[in-house]
């Protein structure tokens, strides 16, 4: 049963490749190889669930596991101590790998990478396949599921395409004026390779905003606020940040003989540490401001 959903996982996703083109298709396709992708997981979580679980059986469970991770390091002994490669794997995790091919031009990564796919393949039995996905050039990999580089998925491909997973250009949790500033930083890095470049372009969209010459609809984010006593002692989140402004009984008066009796009222309870915020925010401009001007 799990072998022809992954087989029918694997069939979407070739087609996928076919249909770029046409987004609304190439989204329903993505959007069904996902829902695959999950039938497939719930599978091993009914049986790692021993009370709530529909079919629990931890020995099945758990043999998943370690077989899952004795084939990762079987795969990661193997390609690190073949010399005529010449790679290094820098991150693997479940059922992935990341190698580094250091010197090695994309022609000759793709070739490496389609003898190392076969190589692993051959030493497991069926139906435990590696697969070839993509070769990054230029990457950046910052820490686990969050990486992101320019991509190719064939060796014919001429022009890259740009690829990011977990990092703040395709998260939902901050505005758009982040992830649009971000996401050109990194396009200007990987084509230019000129940290120079970089600076001269966020000072300048940095002035942008300090001018106003903005859209506020960049500048814009939705983020739950779970009240007061819903944050450790000493967090940073924007939303309680801005909790320290604005209370939806008073609007966040600054008046002193206006003393809202909201119970949440961060201008009843936390006054004084409002006006110091509002005078180092002032301050942290006017250095912000003399940099931008170096």
């Amino acid at each position: 049963m799990v072998e022809e959903i992954l087989g029918t996982r694997i069939m979407v996703k070739k087609s996928m490749k076919d249909y770029k083109n046409d987004k609304g298709l190439h989204r329903l396709l993505d959007a069904r190889q996902l829902g695959l992708k999950l039938i497939a997981n719930v599978t091993y979580g009914y049986t790692g669930a021993n009370f709530s679980g529909r079919m629990p059986c931890v020995e099945v469970a758990d043999s998943i596991v370690r077989k899952a991770r004795e084939t990762l390091e079987r795969a990661i002994k193997l390609v690190e101590d073949t010399p005529e490669w010449g790679a290094k794997v820098v991150y693997g995790d479940t059922d992935s790998l990341f190698i580094l091919l250091k010197g090695r031009s994309k022609d000759e990564a793709f070739k490496i990478g389609y003898e190392i796919c076969d190589a692993v393949t051959n030493m497991n039995p069926k139906p435990i396949k590696l697969k070839f996905e993509k070769v990054y050039l230029p990457c950046a990999l910052e820490s686990k599921k969050r990486y992101v580089g320019f991509m190719y998925e064939t060796p014919d491909q001429k022009e890259p395409v740009y690829d990011a997973k977990g990092i703040e250009t395709v998260r939902r949790d901050s505005c758009s004026a982040v992830s649009k500033i971000l996401e050109k930083s990194i396009k200007i890095l990987f084509t230019s390779r000129d940290v120079s470049q970089v600076k001269q372009y966020v000072q300048a969209q940095c002035r942008k905003l300090m001018e106003g010459k903005v859209s506020m609809q960049d500048c814009i984010f939705a983020k739950e606020y779970r009240g007061m006593s819903g944050y450790k002692p000493g967090s940073c989140v924007p939303a309680l940040e801005i909790s320290k402004y604005v209370c939806n009984s008073c609007m966040g008066t600054q008046d002193d003989k206006q003393l809202c009796t909201s119970l949440d009222c961060p201008m009843f309870f936390r006054r004084v540490i409002a006006h110091l915020d509002v005078n180092k925010g002032t301050q942290l401009r006017e250095i912000a401001k003399k940099a931008l001007d170096f």
